[in-house]
């Protein structure tokens, strides 16, 4: 049976500050979802909450149906955003350790460990200590730990924090690996063009309420157009300023990002171009998810 994370009517207040305010979406097994919104949102509360880690004042949360209680959650894997490690202890034995925390055999979890320091490209590093390892070496340890019992949930807080490429490139292909595995994914970044890249899906909350959910590609292609203009002698944007229902959203590098009102003729837009200079580009694109995120969240 594929998976399904199901949560409905999440609730939860620190002090006057409400962390969730009915929050309710599901996660279905074999994509890989973004889970995004600003700081304070609500996310982290969110996914601790999946984890038994803060208490809820109301809300359900539900795999394949049915509650989630220790049992379901010693199948899941939970990647947190503050270091889940022991500094001074060797990679190694502290992998071993954590799947035995797990319930996995001292073999078995030594096995995993091996498969998963190797997949992630620092088995060199098993028989050094954590606190010796660079910030992107530390992201990886972090993750085998949530993987290598084999959770068929996986929940990450910021996994591509503060990575280089090379590290962005191996965690994101490990992600889709168990995705199409038929692992449920779900994870959070403030990174958005990676999260375009890797995800499939997204959930935007804001002050703990949804405020979309969809794949990325509905959400890109919903809402206003998009144009890019680039005008050679006026590589600021003025010269669309003054089009009724145009919009420019942003100017890069001499591009013009435009945003269109309903009923808008690209022709006229077309033609203002023209008489300001040469045009060089003239594309109709589709929303970014950066885009999708501020107007969803303004």
């Amino acid at each position: 049976m594929p998976g399904l994370l199901e949560l409905d009517g999440l609730r939860r207040r620190f002090g006057t500050l409400t962390a969730l305010d009915g929050l309710s979406f599901s996660v279905a097994a074999g994509q890989v979802v973004g889970f995004l919104g600003p700081n304070g949102a609500g996310k982290t509360t969110t996914m601790r909450a999946v984890f038994g880690l803060t208490d809820l004042e109301a809300g359900t949360v539900k795999w394949n149906g049915s509650p989630v209680g220790q049992s379901e959650r010693r199948r899941f894997g939970y990647m947190p955003e503050e270091r889940g490690l022991y500094p001074g202890m060797l990679v190694g034995d502290q992998l071993e350790y954590l799947g035995r925390l797990h319930g996995m055999r001292a073999a078995a979890a030594r096995e995993a460990s091996t498969v998963w320091l190797e997949r992630l490209g620092i088995a060199d590093r098993a028989d050094g200590k954590v606190e010796a390892l660079s910030h992107g070496n530390q992201q990886r340890v972090q993750l085998a730990a949530a993987l290598l019992h084999g959770p068929e949930l996986i929940i990450l807080d910021e996994p591509l924090a503060g990575l280089d490429p090379a590290g962005i490139d191996t965690i994101g292909g490990v992600l889709v690996e168990q995705a199409r595995a038929g692992c449920c994914v779900l994870f959070s970044s403030h990174q958005l063009d990676q999260v375009e890249d890797l995800c499939e899906s997204v959930v935007i909350i804001d002050h703990g309420r949804l405020m979309a959910a969809g794949s990325v590609n509905d959400l890109a292609t919903s809402g206003p157009r998009r144009l890019v203009v680039r005008v050679d002698d006026d590589r600021d944007g003025s010269w669309a300023l003054g089009i009724t229902g145009v919009t420019v959203s942003e100017v890069n590098g001499g591009e013009v990002r435009l945003v269109l009102d309903e009923g808008i003729d690209t022709d006229l837009v077309l033609e203002t171009a023209m008489k300001a200079g040469k045009v060089t580009k003239f594309v109709v694109e589709r929303r970014r998810l950066s885009e999708v995120f501020r107007e969803t969240v303004a």
